[in-house]
C-alpha cells in the first residue's frame, strides 16, 4: 500500500476507534499506567516546560505529565483523527486541566515552529505511522536544544499475547496477510536495533530502550472480545469486514488459545512495552 492510501485509511481506523477509546479511557490509564510512569522518568523535563504529545489517543499521557510537572508547564495534545483531540479535550474538560492547547496533528509533517517545546511523548504511535523516520525527524526539529523525546512501542509477539493471538488467528484463517517486514503494525517497531537506529538517523542522541512489562485485565473472554472489535486498530476492522460465520469461527478459535490466560476475575493478558527515549543535541 502506498504511504498516502496507507495513512487515509489509518485515518479513517482511527476516527472510527475513538468512540471505544473515550469509553476505556479510565480502563486504559489504569492497565498501561507502569508504561506512563517510566515514560514520564526518563523524559525528563523540568516543572514550567512546554510538551507535546504525539498520537494522544484520549490524552492519557499528557494530562498525567502535565499533573506531575504543575507550575507553568504547558501541554500541547496531538492527534492526527479529529474525532481522539475530541475525545481528549471533553477528558480534559473533564479533569478540569488548564494550560493544554488541542491540536490536530500529522506526527510525519508537524504543523509546528522549529525548537518549540522541551519534551516529546510519543506512547504506541509511532509503530503505527507510515514513516516513523520522518515522525522522528520532525520531533528533533520541533525539540529545543536539550530537549527530549520519551515514547513507547510495544515488545515481540511472544510477550504480548494481547494482540498476537487475534492476528494469528486472522492469518491462519486467511482472513489477514502475514504482515510484512517493517510495516506498520502494533509489533512493527520490536527490534531494538532498528528502534535505536530510527532514533540515531533521526538525529536524536543516546537513545536507551527498556522493557516495561503490565498486563491488559478484563471480566471475561466477552470483554476482552470487545476491546478487539472497539478499540484494537486493524484487529477491529479486519474483524469488521468479517461474515457473521467467519467472525463466529475467529471468536471461538481465540477462545481456545485464551484458556492459558484465565484468571478467577476474568481474564489478565501480559503486555511488554519497550519505553525508549532520546535526547535533541
Amino acid at each position: 500500500m502506498e504511504a498516502g492510501d496507507f495513512k487515509r485509511a489509518s485515518h479513517a481506523v482511527w476516527e472510527a476507534m475513538a468512540p471505544g477509546w473515550e469509553e476505556r479511557h479510565g480502563w486504559m490509564e489504569t492497565s498501561a499506567r507502569p508504561v506512563t510512569e517510566r515514560m514520564l522518568e526518563v523524559l525528563q523535563v523540568r516543572p514550567g516546560a512546554t510538551i507535546l504529545e504525539l498520537a494522544a489517543g484520549t490524552g492519557i499521557v499528557g494530562f498525567t505529565a502535565l499533573e506531575a510537572l504543575g507550575g507553568d508547564s504547558r501541554l500541547i495534545m496531538s492527534d492526527f483523527a479529529p474525532a481522539m483531540v475530541e475525545a481528549a479535550c471533553r477528558q480534559g474538560a473533564e479533569l478540569g486541566v488548564e494550560r493544554v492547547e488541542y491540536r490536530v496533528l500529522d506526527a510525519e509533517a508537524l504543523e509546528l515552529p522549529d525548537e518549540s517545546v522541551d519534551g516529546v511523548l510519543c506512547r504506541f504511535g509511532y509503530m503505527l505511522l507510515a514513516d516513523p523516520a520522518a515522525a522522528l525527524a520532525e520531533t528533533r526539529r520541533v525539540l529545543r536544544e536539550g530537549g527530549r523525546v520519551s515514547c513507547a512501542v510495544f515488545a515481540e509477539a511472544a510477550q504480548n499475547p494481547w494482540a498476537a493471538l487475534p492476528v494469528s488467528v486472522l492469518v491462519e484463517s486467511g482472513h489477514l496477510p502475514l504482515p510484512e517486514p517493517g510495516q506498520p503494525g502494533i509489533l512493527s517497531l520490536a527490534d531494538t536495533t532498528r528502534l535505536r537506529q530510527l532514533f540515531t538517523d533521526g538525529g536524536l542522541t543516546d537513545p536507551e530502550i527498556e522493557e516495561v512489562p503490565f498486563a491488559y485485565p478484563f471480566s471475561g473472554e466477552d470483554d476482552y472480545w470487545r476491546f478487539l472489535t472497539d478499540m484494537a486498530g486493524a484487529i477491529s476492522m479486519a474483524l469488521g469486514r468479517l461474515d457473521d460465520a467467519a467472525r463466529a469461527g475467529v471468536r471461538a478459535e481465540l477462545a481456545t488459545r485464551l484458556e492459558p490466560y484465565e484468571t478467577p476475575g476474568g481474564l489478565e493478558l501480559p503486555a511488554v512495552s519497550l519505553v525508549a527515549a532520546a535526547s535533541r543535541p
